[in-house]
């Protein structure tokens, strides 16, 4: 008879209590910039959060989440993770000049995700988010394998070539058998906002804008389309977590290392991320 070849256990790093990946189909839909979001809204909430930046050829999270240094290794074994706005993170970035770029085959990269798995003390974290790299390569399929994913998030824009990739994302969460726990719509229209004479008399796009007394308006631009994320969210039989729109103020925050979250709380895209993130912590019964 011939036997079947054992397969290793999924486990987690010790202390970690759920793993939340972070994915999208295709690239530029802003997936990273929703990664750390999140992870920022929900350490404000009090809770523990770590980032693991498994963008392995891309790595953004130092810049946006302002870190910079190499992480220390007090033994030669454990690498000791760093910290900023109340997220633990590792990043592959935090162990390359951050103008060289990474020209590694895929055993290499596996094993420095080995190693950012294994050996980063993590320390008890409520939850950590892992920032995939876009599409469904080696990389997600070997993190797919070897944790006990919690769910899966899935980042997509409103145009068709977005959603499209976003099919096969989901359908290989779908034979891990990794519970999807929604989908974010991220650059969800512009929104053009701005202070006119109070008589004029406005059109953008065809639309006829309203003006306070004050001469304030304010009008939503769909530069792709509308409604993608909610179809895609409705053939998947999951939730729209939410629409993210376009906006000058995340690249201001995401470019001087503090994103939006703490760069103006108060903001409506802030406000967003916040109420994305409680939906995701709700779906969870410890939470």
């Amino acid at each position: 008879t011939i036997q079947k070849p054992k397969v290793n256990p999924k486990s987690n790093p010790e202390g970690v209590k759920n793993i939340i990946a972070i994915a999208s189909g295709k690239g530029g839909v802003g997936k990273s910039t929703v990664a750390s979001n999140l992870a920022v809204a929900l350490a404000s909430k009090g809770k523990k959060i770590a980032l693991l930046d498994a963008d392995v050829y891309g790595p953004s999270q130092p810049r946006m989440l302002g870190l910079s240094g190499r992480p220390s290794s007090p033994d030669g074994k454990i690498i000791l993770p760093l910290r900023n706005h109340g997220v633990t993170t590792m990043s592959l970035g935090l162990m390359v000049p951050e103008n060289e770029s990474i020209v590694w085959r895929g055993p290499m990269l596996m094993g420095a995700l080995q190693q950012m798995l294994n050996q980063v003390q993590w320390g008890e974290q409520d939850y950590l988010f892992v920032d995939l790299p876009p599409g469904t390569g080696d990389v997600q399929l070997t993190l797919t394998q070897k944790l006990k994913l919690t769910g899966a998030v899935i980042v997509t824009t409103p145009q068709d070539l977005a959603l499209a990739d976003v099919k096969k994302g989901a359908d290989m969460f779908n034979k891990v058998q990794t519970p999807i726990l929604g989908v974010i719509e991220n650059m969800s229209g512009l929104f053009l906002q701005g202070k006119v004479n109070p008589d004029s008399n406005l059109s953008i796009e065809g639309q006829d804008v309203k003006i306070s007394d004050d001469g304030r308006f304010g009008i939503r631009v769909d530069l792709f389309k509308k409604g993608g994320g909610k179809i895609e969210s409705e053939r998947l039989n999951v939730p729209l977590l939410g629409e993210l729109p376009i906006s000058q103020d995340i690249m201001e925050a995401t470019d001087s290392g503090k994103p939006i979250i703490e760069h103006e709380p108060e903001s409506q895209i802030a406000l967003s991320f916040k109420e994305i993130a409680e939906k995701i912590a709700r779906s969870f019964k410890d939470v």
